[in-house]
């Protein structure tokens, strides 16, 4: 498939990923504070695909994008991704685990807070590195 394809692959994840942190945002005004993690990281989980979508790349798994992200985008990145943000995802991919499998997980408005802040962050981040991507193929 060719690099425009890719583009706006990673054009409808990111508008995914927008909708995902509006649920989460919604979610957390009405104290659902377990679901609203499970939409904050899934707003991320659905950036990095977005973003591995950029360079021709499918993954399957949660796992799977997280470590192309790492590789990719940090240790062979341009400095634009930082370990930082790696590992706000992964907390995020944590929170959410616990908070969709431990029965007795409690989760607090506090945290859930700094959830939807973490992936605000990082849908804001990546759709602000997607805008390069797409300028670079226009001008082709």
């Amino acid at each position: 498939m060719d690099r425009e394809y890719y583009i706006e692959l990673a054009k409808v994840r990111l508008e995914r990923a927008k909708e995902l942190l509006e649920d989460s945002q919604e979610l957390l005004a009405i104290k659902s504070y377990k679901s609203a993690n499970n939409r904050a990281f899934y707003a991320m989980e659905k950036s990095i695909k977005a973003l591995l979508a950029t360079q021709g790349i499918e993954v399957v798994t949660h796992n799977g994008g997280l470590k192309q992200f790492n590789y990719i985008f940090i240790h062979k990145g341009d400095g634009r991704f930082t370990i930082e943000d790696y590992q706000k995802i992964a907390k995020a991919e944590q929170i959410r685990n616990v908070s969709d499998y431990d029965d007795f997980y409690i989760a607090g408005r506090e945290e859930t807070e700094q959830q939807i802040e973490n992936a605000k962050y990082i849908v804001d981040k990546v759709e602000k590195y997607l805008e390069g991507e797409v300028e670079k193929v226009s001008k082709k």
